[in-house]
């Protein structure tokens, strides 16, 4: 993922006001750097006596959606989720839409990205199994796939192109 992960939080009694006021602010900083940006933003309103604010748009989160009210720190946490995942982090909790169950099935259950679940099937079954040379080529590894996909065992995420990342599904 090349794009910056970022919000941008809105002064919300400029927002009532009728005016635009607010900041884009990279989600991956420190807390207290994304807190003092915040609090900048809002001594800077067109509105005397600003103090509420709400995160009004967002980038780089990769398929996830925040919430308008979603907190500082929550948006924080994702942010950093997808930053240390970029590949399938914001996949991985639109999927779930719970970061603490994302972040198990990505340390835990990740089996890696391949070009298809057919692919998977057969690293899996060349790394664990003695295959006679004369039978390898009447392995149908797509039907494989299949039949893993459909017992439960696993799930995957496409991300792009021939990017299918597989997790086992416990």
């Amino acid at each position: 993922m090349s794009e910056e992960i970022r919000i941008y939080v809105a002064d919300l009694a400029a927002y009532n006001a009728g005016h635009l006021h607010g900041v884009w602010i990279d989600a991956t900083l420190e807390l207290d750097d994304i807190q003092a940006q915040v609090s900048a933003m809002l001594a800077a309103s067109p509105v005397e006596g600003a103090e509420e604010y709400a995160i009004h748009d967002f980038e780089g989160f990769d398929g996830y959606r925040l919430g308008e009210y979603q907190g500082l720190e929550s948006a924080h946490e994702i942010a950093c989720f997808i930053e240390e995942y970029p590949e399938f982090g914001g996949a991985l909790l639109a999927h779930f839409n719970d970061l603490e169950q994302a972040r198990k099935v990505a340390e835990e259950d990740y089996c890696g990205c391949y070009s298809s679940l057919a692919d998977y099937a057969q690293e899996l079954t060349e790394e664990t199994t003695s295959i006679p040379q004369h039978l390898a080529m009447y392995i149908d590894y797509r039907a494989m796939a299949r039949d893993m996909e459909y017992s439960g065992d696993l799930f995957t995420l496409e991300t792009g192109f021939e990017q299918m990342h597989v997790f086992w599904n416990r």
